[in-house]
């Protein structure tokens, strides 16, 4: 019985409720509501259906998530003031209906009906079948209001507000605006508009003076609201700013100052403005809506007051801020310059900012990377407007690779490493390189498998910004394929080794058997004067030591590039002061040697020319000094103290040559073994390991560096190379001593043989002797006391000459000597320790 009650309960309380709701809407003089009239039956059943369903939700079971989102609902519906009723009511209803367990059923609820009531309004006004619940108040004696200024029925009483006081404070707002404001808020939002277009309104106008747009200090309106047209004017005049530029530099487009880059990026810009005025265009049409709250007759929620103006405008206004920046710092830049500029800011963490420069740089950089990859790709330098950061300039075809082209780092954009930019020269100046000095036109093949293998179609727009990989990629292996074709064109069409192999040779004297030839039959021509001596007969001399020598089965290219050439001379210069060899090296070999390499090629080469002469020399003596071209048994009728002092000479002389033998020896040997040879060995391995020209000639510079240095010609060993000049020179005047000591020993020999032969022969040998005996001071044309006492003055001199030369020599030396260990070079000290090997001058002179 008890069970029954209650199940009859729960439908009395329903029909209670339902009669409650439907009383709360009738007029105060109608009849009392009939429980079976057919619209109490409709209400009814449409109650007993929303309690009896299964509404799921599609959400987890959070109430706070509900009513965030019916909030967030009524704001986006322009509803604002009813979210912030109901933001009040859910935090009372959390709060206090503590005995409530599932609230999130609850608001789920609400949320539905309120949902059906919107989809079921329109058929309301046509199916009077269709019945919705009123909404119930909190007092039945409330008078019932109408819907005023688009609020729905209740919502104010529902925030327990029966005597619409929100509603008084607003009109009193209305009044207090319109007092302290003698100009709309309409008004205002078009006259910003027209700002933000360039265009003074009625009441903002652009001041000169300020250079922004500004609201008159004479219009009367809020602190706030002028503020606020304060902030959106920036808009304004960052506008003017951006057009402003855009129209000058288009003006001024084809003078050098603008060039392609400018051009594009005056082409960006004005895409981002075509956006905004877009957006421009929208807000125009929302602002001929009234304004709620200002206006009593506003109806609509898609109206645009200036804080709604200022929300729409905040992107636009980040936007616009980046492109006056980029215009205040781009106004004087160009080129490379200009996008590297622009690449600055485009590192920034807010991706609105980055997607935005990254888009504008694409546009930007595209006749850059044009440029690069016919560069790269054709060795074309197309750039009118001097905006690349590769520059060339018309030289000679032997200075093309070394001075034709350059980078200019001003206009070298950040985005592209020196590294990059280093390779990306190399390639288009190797191409150059082909085309020009080597007449080649294999490059063409390479480039195109390049092309096709990386995707770098010949089409514009291969790739662009933001694709540092691609250009890597390609500029990689473009440099990789064309470095390989021109390093095979200088190796085996022109033959770089072998002319290398041909200096080593002939100007480094490598080839000893022409060397030793040239300077004998060339030796007796140098001794004249270099101003009598003719350059046309040291050619003849010349084509004879090599026809005379190995060398006449070289090359005939290589010998024909062989020259004999006179150095300039002065008075009293010999032709072993001006006599030089020179190899013509032609294009493209010119730019590996230089006019500069070939000139530290002529110092190397006159160097071991001394140094071949003085050898040359010695040999001469030791041919003269030779112990079987005297015979002692011709001294026999001297006096024993003379032939003690010719024995005494003699070997003087002897041990001054071995002494100054064993030194010329020795750094003949560290010069043509330790130097040169050691040299040539590395620059052969350099070469094999070669990726590029550049590689190629850093190794010859390398290997000439060495040369220069391990000779003493360099620019620290100065003062060493001096001293070694000396000892050459007093080398030669030893050589002078001995041939005339040798001679007058001859002649010496000759006359006491003389004076041994009968009368017969005597007056026979006088008769052939009668030409030397015709020479004043002839030891023959006196007598044999005279000759005794003629040979030993003339010993005794020599003896003193040879003890100078020798006492000198022995200063010279040990100076030479004592200057190696300090050296920086260490080779130089390995010269010291071959020279010192037994330290013989060490126990000499302690000091060194």
């Amino acid at each position: 019985m008890d069970e029954e009650e209650e199940q009859q309960k729960l439908p009395d309380l329903v029909k209670e409720l339902v009669h409650r709701l439907l009383r709360q809407n009738l007029p105060p003089d109608s009849p009392p509501l009939n429980p079976n009239s057919p619209q109490f039956q409709n209400s009814l059943r449409y109650a007993l259906r929303i309690l009896s369903s299964r509404l799921t939700p599609s959400v987890a079971p959070d109430a706070a998530a509900i009513a965030e989102s019916i909030k967030r609902r009524l704001a986006t519906q322009g509803r604002s003031s009813e979210a912030l009723s109901f933001a009040d009511l859910y935090t009372k209803f959390a709060s206090k209906a503590t005995s409530v367990n599932n609230k999130w059923a609850v608001l789920y609820l609400l949320k539905i009906i309120s949902e059906d009531r919107k989809t079921s309004k329109a058929q309301a006004q046509f199916d009077s079948a269709t019945v919705l619940l009123p909404n119930l108040t909190l007092s039945d004696t409330a008078p019932r209001r109408d819907n005023e200024k688009g609020w729905n029925d209740g919502v104010l009483l529902l925030a327990k507000d029966p005597e619409n006081r929100r509603d008084i404070a607003f009109r009193e707002f209305v009044n207090l605006v319109r007092e302290e404001s003698e100009v709309s808020e309409e008004v205002l939002v078009k006259d910003v508009l027209y700002a933000c277009q360039g265009v003074d309104g009625t009441y903002v106008k652009f001041e000169s003076e300020k250079n922004m747009y500004a609201l008159s200090d004479s219009i009367r309106v809020t602190r706030a609201t002028r503020s606020m047209v304060h902030k959106l004017c920036e808009l304004g005049f960052l506008f003017k700013k951006v057009t402003g530029y855009i129209s000058q530099s288009m003006d001024r487009f084809p003078a050098e100052d603008v060039g392609t880059v400018g051009q594009a990026f005056c082409s960006a810009l004005q895409d981002e403005l075509g956006e905004y005025y877009k957006l421009l265009a929208v807000l125009e049409a929302q602002s001929s809506n009234p304004i709620p709250l200002v206006s009593e007759s506003a109806s609509s929620g898609n109206y645009l007051s200036l804080r709604r103006l200022a929300v729409w405008l905040a992107e636009p206004m980040v936007k616009m801020r980046l492109m006056g920046d980029l215009v205040d710092r781009c106004r004087v830049l160009r080129g490379g310059a200009m996008a590297g500029a622009i690449h600055l800011h485009a590192q920034h963490g807010d991706p609105l900012v980055h997607e935005f420069m990254r888009r504008l740089l694409q546009r930007v950089c595209s006749p850059l990377f044009e440029m690069v990859r016919r560069w790269v790709l054709e060795g074309e330098l197309e750039d009118i407007f001097a905006e690349f950061f590769i520059v060339g300039q018309p030289v000679k075809a032997e200075s093309l690779w070394r001075e034709g082209y350059r980078l200019h780092d001003t206009m070298l954009p950040s985005f592209i490493s020196p590294s990059l930019a280093q390779r990306i020269l190399r390639t288009g100046k190797s191409i150059n390189f082909l085309r020009v000095c080597c007449e080649d036109r294999g490059w063409a093949h390479a480039a195109n498998e390049v092309a096709t293998d990386t995707g770098a179609t010949a089409r514009r727009g291969g790739f662009g910004y933001g694709e540092t990989d691609t250009l890597e990629s390609l500029v990689d292996e473009a440099a990789k394929r064309i470095d390989k074709h021109l390093l095979d064109v200088i190796y085996k069409r022109y033959k770089f080794k072998e002319h290398c192999l041909a200096i080593k040779r002939y100007l480094l004297l490598g080839q000893g058997d022409f060397v030793q030839y040239l300077m004998d039959i060339v030796g007796p021509e140098l001794s004249e004067p270099a101003n009598t001596i003719s350059s046309f007969k040291l050619s003849g001399l010349l084509e004879t030591a090599i026809r005379a020598s190995n060398a006449q089965y070289d090359d005939p290219d290589i010998l024909d590039r062989l020259r004999v050439k006179m150095m300039p001379h002065e008075s009293g210069d010999r032709g072993w002061d001006v006599f030089s060899l020179e190899y013509d090296a032609r294009v493209p070999l010119d730019t590996v040697f230089t006019e500069s390499v070939m000139a530290r090629y002529l110092r190397i080469f006159n160097f071991l020319w001394k140094l071949k002469r003085v050898e040359h020399a010695l040999t001469g003596a030791w041919k003269t000094m030779k112990p079987n071209c005297i015979t002692s048994n011709s001294f026999t009728r001297l006096q024993h103290a003379v032939k003690m002092q010719l024995v005494s000479t003699l070997r003087r002389c002897q041990v001054l040559w071995v002494e100054i033998n064993h030194f010329i020896s020795n750094l003949q040997y560290y010069i043509m073994f330790e130097v040169l040879e050691i040299s040539w060995s590395n620059f052969l391995s350099e070469m094999e390991v070669a990726k590029d020209l550049d590689d190629l000639l850093a190794a010859h510079e390398k290997y000439l560096h060495s040369i220069v240095e391990k000779s003493l010609l360099g620019e620290l060993s100065q003062s060493l190379y001096k001293s070694l000049l000396v000892i050459f020179d007093l080398i030669l005047r030893f050589r002078s001593h001995a041939d005339r000591l040798y001679e007058g020993i001859h002649e010496l020999q000759a006359r006491i043989t003389e004076s041994s032969l009968s009368s017969r022969d005597q007056n026979k040998s006088r008769k052939q002797l009668n030409d030397k005996s015709a020479e004043q001071g002839s030891w023959i044309a006196d007598g044999r006391k005279a000759l005794t006492q003629r040979a030993g003055e003339f010993l005794r001199n020599m003896g003193q000459d040879l003890d100078a030369i020798a006492k000198e020599y022995s200063s010279l030396q040990e100076g030479f000597i004592s200057q190696l260990p300090v050296q920086q070079h260490v080779d130089l000290k390995f010269l010291f320790f071959r020279l010192d090997f037994n330290e013989f001058y060490r126990r000499l002179c302690p000091s060194i």
